[in-house]
């Protein structure tokens, strides 16, 4: 049977990790993008080209890359991301391609979740064969955001100007779930959304 890869897309802390993880219950297996780049992040060859890049003001007192420190660092100007992606997206992407592979060998996996901030951004739309936009209205974005302490919402705007608009990631998606009610609603969106897309492979 063929497994579906399907790419989650939506703005940041619109709720995209809590869709994934509801596929997962439903037996799909989740490749959560930022979750590899922290891997990454720890690797001593990657470090060094890191503090090469952006200097020794990005490691904490350990020597480890403070990943607040590097963002902050990042996403200064567009040349700064554009140098950080260099380093970092082709071995995310060299990773996420073994897992794909590791997956769709794998008999008890239904579907592949691909949880990519930049999906669209690097090219990665097409190797999807569904896409999902995760709707969720800026305040509450900006609400959870503060909530978790870790970004404000000027920071999620310069980040979110590095990316393509959410007006277009909403436009070219399959599927719309949306994340302004509460979890019983969006778990029931992920499963009828999921059900279809089984019954007509």
């Amino acid at each position: 049977m063929k497994k579906p890869i399907i790419g989650i897309l939506g703005g940041i802390y619109s709720g995209k990790s809590t869709v994934a993880a509801e596929f997962a219950k439903l037996g799909c297996k989740v490749i959560d993008a930022d979750k590899i780049a922290h891997q990454l992040l720890t690797m001593n060859s990657i470090k060094k080209e890191i503090v090469n890049s952006f200097g020794t003001a990005i490691l904490d007192s350990k020597g480890e890359i403070d990943c607040k420190g590097l963002a902050e660092a990042a996403f200064s100007n567009k040349d700064s991301i554009t140098r950080l992606n260099s380093i970092i997206h082709p071995r995310v992407l060299e990773r996420v391609e073994q897992l794909i592979k590791q997956y769709i060998s794998n008999y008890d996996v239904k579907a592949i979740i691909l949880d990519m901030p930049l999906l669209l951004e690097v090219g990665w739309g097409k190797k999807c064969d569904s896409l999902i936009f995760v709707a969720c209205d800026d305040k509450k974005r900006y609400k959870r955001a503060k909530k978790q302490g870790l970004l404000d919402e000027k920071q999620i705007k310069v980040r979110e100007n590095f990316q393509i608009s959410l007006d277009k990631k909403a436009s070219v998606a399959d599927n719309t779930i949306n994340n302004n009610s509460d979890f019983s609603a969006l778990a029931k969106q992920v499963s009828d959304i999921f059900s279809y897309m089984m019954n007509n492979l």
